[in-house]
């Protein structure tokens, strides 16, 4: 199947379902399509809340988001700067220097994980004790192998997440190596009669499998064809059907197919209820592959989102709750930056700093977390 796109979030689209005859049940064949239709309508919804959340936290993210964390980033580099310079005053005994190495630490890992700064990654180095740049490579590592256990198979080694269309990119390029190596391998197999007979099978199904896709596409095309039609108005409106019926069929999107003769009236629920079994078991085995399209798709949105918006990859995301999380950290932020103003403001004065690290130790020791907004 190829990728399906919006083609899934056909807006207005007609429901199609078997409703069956009165005191008459619905064979397995009819209950399953009715299945798939509900399972591919889930998807669709889904896909719609995400294009529906993309564009509502885009808008916030710009004009919000991004100015507030260049806010903080400017504060965290005044205060990186500001603690580094006050570790050398005398008045510090051995507990207040490790404490605030610690905090310079960790400042300028937030810096380093939004910018390059070389004076920053040395200020890291001198208080952590550590070299970023290997710290930074074994985490890599780390997420790397975390991403290939969730997505089954090896990323390359120049892998990185800066680009979500080169990390979706190089997942699906791997997914297509790997399928065409196992296809390969199985090709240079002798294969057993069993095996043969199977694919024989396979193949007489595709065969109609395709041909039931094609029917309901015919019928579609016969009667929208714009050229036969002679008013300027009705033929343009047949020209954009006969765009959204030829994406659906170059889609192998059954379910679609069926709205627009739903939505143009050639069928009615009649016509849906009568659908024989032999029919309706090939129509299933499209819809299956549709729903394994859209699952596909919706993966793929949501490390897209993830990896676009600096979220983890592995947080079940849910685009309900996109921009409500949005708002607690556009809050969170604006909350932090009070705080680096309010922290720089008592760190003016040399003599003041002592005094500062005793409210972050015991607000460390009440919280178990730093005192320090950031």
């Amino acid at each position: 199947m190829q990728e399906q796109g919006n083609l899934f979030d056909a807006p207005g689209a007609m429901t199609v379902s078997i409703a069956g005859r009165a005191r008459q049940q619905l064979s397995k064949e009819q209950k399953a399509f009715n299945s798939l239709i509900r399972q591919i309508d889930k998807r669709r919804v889904r896909l719609a809340a995400w294009e529906r959340a993309h564009r509502a936290y885009h808008q916030k993210y710009s004009p919000e988001m991004l100015p507030l964390q260049a806010s903080l980033q400017e504060l965290q580099l005044k205060l990186v700067h500001r603690l580094d310079q006050a570790a050398t005053l005398p008045a510090l005994n051995p507990s207040d220097r490790r404490l605030l190495s610690s905090i310079v630490a960790d400042l300028a890992v937030a810096l380093l994980s939004s910018r390059e700064d070389d004076e920053v990654k040395a200020i890291h180095d001198k208080h952590s004790r550590s070299d970023y740049d290997a710290d930074q490579a074994a985490a890599m590592r780390d997420v790397k192998a975390e991403l290939e256990t969730v997505l089954g198979f090896e990323l390359p080694e120049d892998f990185g997440l800066d680009s979500p269309e080169e990390f979706v990119a190089q997942a699906r390029a791997q997914m297509e190596a790997q399928e065409q190596a196992r296809a390969q391998r199985a090709a240079k197999r002798k294969k057993s009669p069993q095996q043969l007979a199977r694919e024989a099978q396979q193949q007489a199904e595709a065969k109609q499998i395709t041909g039931s896709i094609r029917e309901v596409y015919r019928k579609l095309a016969s009667a929208l064809h714009p050229d036969r039609e002679v008013d300027a108005s009705e033929r343009a409106r047949k020209t954009a059907l006969m765009q959204r019926v030829n994406q659906a069929y170059e889609s192998g999107n059954l379910l679609q197919l069926l709205e627009l003769q739903l939505e143009l009236e050639h069928i009615n629920q009649s016509t849906i209820d009568e659908i024989g079994d032999e029919k309706l078991k090939y129509y299933n085995k499209v819809l299956k592959g549709q729903i394994a399209d859209l699952d596909r798709e919706l993966a793929e949105t949501e490390t897209r989102f993830a990896v676009q918006y600096g979220l983890s990859p592995f947080l079940d995301l849910s685009p309900d709750l996109a921009v409500n999380d949005l708002d607690m950290q556009i809050a969170g932020l604006r909350e932090a930056i009070h705080g680096l103003e309010d922290d720089l403001d008592m760190l003016a004065e040399d003599k003041r700093v002592k005094k500062w690290l005793a409210v972050i130790r015991r607000e460390r020791r009440s919280t178990m977390s730093f005192g320090v907004a950031f």
